[in-house]
């Protein structure tokens, strides 16, 4: 039941989205699971206890904001087996914790700014999508970040939910999205969350490792089937420069996507007057990005998109005859 639920989620997600007058009615699973680390982080962190503590509590803050989700989703599916049409419901559901209509209008947004309304409004778009510093962004610059954006983020918002969702159900996806929402909020080497923040950021670390992965893969598979891609290129980038990145997850579809476009991705990068001195992917590759390469990083996501949907359908028509 749960692969299928993915599967009938990531069909409906693309499609429907996220509705807008559903957000601001209710919120977004995003917002409720930020709640609850806010709480958490408020009442827990203190900056007068001594570093071990802070771990400690740290490690109890974690289970906290992943079982709490998980329970309240594995109640919802177990009550769902009652009810007419279950199965459809917990997908509909399911779709709260995926973004590829979101993600592509995103960044799709960053490309259109840049083509009607120069760099000052690119900057603007991109703002929105990426945390360093706009400010510092040239256009080239500007058009790698939201390809950088699009390649993470297509693992981390769409890939792991949905492949946690197959494994563990409504469980499953909800655990994960609060995993990784707490390490996008307290996941920082900052000196209020180095210690309080370490289990949120290890753990998210370890749930990305299989979607980081796949990731790369149907972005490689993706650029052999769109024409101006190399994805023999990409596959080289990845196996070349993924596990040089300082992240063991965004290197893999960062590298894909570099390789697949020909660019040279990722690199040092400023976040909040800090410089991050990174390595490149898809080194060699050029770093004169422009829109026309966020429209093509597109077309490569909605095909790895597609293959992804495929694949989940794949599997849970194999299960299913099993």
């Amino acid at each position: 039941m749960s692969i299928l639920i993915a599967f009938l989620s990531l069909a409906a997600e693309f499609v429907l989205g996220y509705p807008d007058w559903l957000f601001r009615a209710i919120g977004h699973p995003v917002t409720w699971f930020g709640r609850l680390i806010s709480f958490l982080d408020g009442r827990l962190n203190r900056a007068t206890d001594p570093d071990a503590l802070r771990r400690t509590r740290g490690v109890q803050a974690l289970l906290v904001i992943v079982l709490v989700p998980a329970a309240i989703g594995l109640a919802v599916q177990i009550l769902l087996w009652f009810v007419p049409m279950g199965l459809i419901i917990a997908a509909l559901l399911a779709t709260s914790l995926l973004s590829q209509k979101s993600l592509y209008e995103h960044v799709e947004a960053v490309a259109d700014a840049l083509d009607t309304g120069g760099l000052t409004l690119g900057r603007i778009a991109v703002s929105r999508i990426v945390g360093r510093d706009p400010e510092k962004l040239d256009r080239a610059g500007v058009c790698r970040a939201a390809i950088e954006s699009l390649a993470e983020n297509f693992s981390d918002g769409i890939v792991a939910p949905a492949f946690w969702t197959g494994v563990g159900g409504l469980a499953g996806g909800a655990a994960y999205k609060a995993a990784n929402t707490a390490d996008s909020m307290i996941g920082h080497r900052t000196p209020r969350h180095e210690a309080f923040g370490w289990a949120a950021a290890r753990f998210d670390d370890w749930i990305n490792l299989p979607a980081s992965r796949l990731t790369a893969l149907l972005i490689v598979l993706a650029a052999f089937i769109i024409k101006g891609a190399d994805g023999k290129n990409a596959w080289h980038a990845v196996w070349r420069d993924a596990r040089k990145h300082r992240s063991p997850n965004a290197g893999w579809p960062e590298a894909a996507m570099a390789g697949a476009l020909g660019l040279a991705l990722a690199g040092p990068r400023s976040y909040g007057g800090v410089l991050v001195d990174d390595v490149f992917m898809g080194e060699g590759g050029r770093r004169e990005a422009d829109s026309i390469d966020i429209r093509q990083a597109l077309k490569l996501y909605r095909v790895a998109d597609y293959l992804l949907i495929a694949l989940f359908g794949l599997v849970s028509a194999i299960v299913m005859v099993a």
